[in-house]
């Protein structure tokens, strides 16, 4: 029988209690300690009268009390929604609203954000979970099966009203095993946490996936080059997980002061949330003699393709790696057949973990799956190998003239520049061709291009149609919550 979220944690409890699980700035919790505190949390909840079939919110910066609340929730049968510190008011008040959340727990960071958006009743601290349980009632037991609700995942909301995903504890326990299996975990590893715990790859495949494998946690409070790149040392790291600007920003900040650090010991650096461009790998290795390893995979079903720790092989120039473990997959044309061997197509996938649907929302559930898989919204090919390479998102593509441009092909190709540090491409309206291809571009410190020698650098690798003639030089791009370049914003630039 499949294992729920606490049973699998409690196990590995029972075989190591004494082991450390969790480290956040100057508090180090062994995995029995660590017990204790989701104990000593689930009976402040039970007291507010949270339990089986309940939800309740935490909106806080990073911290170990969002770990604790996640397994408490999970040892109640209750549900959690996790929420980005970043969040706005009216965000938070949708997420708070639509979910049906009784309370939201917030640290001292999002208090205030917090005020202005749930009633004050409504209102926790989020270190009141960690208060001393004297006099509470003991915890009532109710049976949590596998298929029950468990977890509410809002996207970052980069297109209209965010998604609420669903996810049981079958979908997080089996999550853990596929990626434990593909990278290798075992208790030895550290994993070095800078994502935010309010979205998935945080909580999810990067602290909860560590501490149902066994191993260490180190969380940070936030992302910053600086506190990456000691934390990856003082915490003896073995793994860390990021999105490609969080690698750039990393380089960034090493090459504008020539800084080099040891990290022989990190034997995984994983990334994912958007394309990797290849120059940014081939410069890291460079920097660091560390490869970055491909990793892909939605909210909604994961994992889905990365490297697996046990094959030696070197994944193929552009691929993202090969299926995950028990992953059913598909790649169709429009009509709905499969694709040849090396044939562009929409991305179906139904992973270890699939989403239940989408809460309170029937028609988007419906529209999201066909015959059983998830339609990502990706574009991609599988080569004879079984490998899988990723060329675009369905809705991104740029239309000029009525030829398909994919954006990330064409960011591979400035990226490549010497001197691009970073490249975002959207589509811009236009009077003769509808829609054309603009790029945004920041450059590496100290460096410096003309316009015209860019688009004369892209000339010689893309057709014509797919080279962008305008280029707007930026000092950064703007992110979106969950750390990828909020293309949004920049084609609403180009609206107004």
């Amino acid at each position: 029988m499949t294992q729920t979220v606490y049973s699998h944690l409690a196990r590995i409890i029972d075989r190591q209690g004494g082991k450390v699980a969790v480290r956040f700035e100057a508090e180090t919790l062994t995995y029995g300690a660590f017990g204790a505190a989701v104990e000593i949390a689930a009976r402040h909840l039970q007291a507010l009268g949270i339990g089986k079939g309940t939800t309740f919110s935490a909106y806080a910066q990073n911290c170990t009390e969002i770990m604790i609340a996640y397994y408490a929730a999970a040892r109640l049968g209750a549900v959690f929604v996790p929420l980005n510190p970043n969040l706005t008011a009216s965000e938070v008040e949708y997420a708070f609203r639509h979910s049906g959340a009784t309370i939201l727990f917030h640290d001292d960071f999002a208090a205030d954000v917090a005020r202005a958006a749930v009633p004050e009743g409504s209102l926790r601290g989020l270190k009141a979970l960690r208060a001393p349980a004297d006099g509470l009632p003991a915890l009532e037991e109710s049976v949590v099966a596998p298929g029950d609700d468990f977890l509410i995942i809002y996207t970052s909301g980069s297109t209209g009203v965010p998604k609420a995903i669903l996810l049981d504890h079958a979908a997080q326990v089996g999550a853990a095993t596929a990626l434990a299996s593909m990278w290798g975990l075992t208790p030895e590893d550290i994993t070095l946490v800078a994502l935010p715990l309010g979205y998935l790859y945080g909580l999810s495949t990067g602290a909860a996936v560590g501490l149902q494998s066994g191993g260490a946690v180190a969380i940070l409070r936030r992302f910053h080059p600086r506190d990456v790149l000691g934390g990856l040392l003082s915490h003896s790291a073995t793994v860390f997980h990021g999105v490609p600007t969080m690698f750039s920003m990393m380089l960034e900040y090493c090459e504008q002061r020539d800084l080099r650090y040891d990290l022989s010991g990190v034997r995984a650096f994983i990334c994912a949330g958007a394309p990797l461009p290849e120059e940014m790998q081939e410069r890291f290795a460079k920097r660091f003699g560390k490869e970055i390893q491909n990793y892909y995979a939605t909210t909604e079903s994961t994992p889905v393709f990365g490297a697996f720790a046990n094959d030696p092989r070197p994944i193929p120039k552009g691929a993202v790696g090969r299926a995950a473990p028990g992953l059913q997959v598909r790649i169709i044309r429009s009509d709905g057949t499969d694709c040849a061997d090396n044939e562009d197509g929409e991305v179906l996938v139904r992973a270890a973990a699939t989403m239940k649907r989408y809460l309170n929302n029937p028609e988007q559930t419906d529209a999201a799956f066909r015959e059983g898989l998830f339609r990502t919204g990706d574009l991609g090919r599988r080569d004879s190998d079984g490998y899988f390479y990723l060329t675009g998102r369905i809705k991104d593509i740029i239309i000029r003239g009525g030829a398909n441009i994919s954006p990330p092909e064409v960011e591979a190709v400035l990226s490549s520049h010497p001197a691009v540090q970073d490249v975002a491409v959207v589509g811009g309206p236009d009077r003769i061709f509808g829609e054309v291809p603009i790029a945004f571009v920041v450059l590496r410190h100290g460096a410096s291009v003309a316009q015209e020698d860019l688009i004369a650098y892209a000339e010689k690798t893309l057709s014509d149609f797919k080279v962008p003639r305008t280029i707007h030089f930026e000092t950064e791009l703007p992110l979106g919550l969950t750390g990828k370049f909020d293309k949004k914003a920049l084609k609403a630039r180009l609206q107004s």
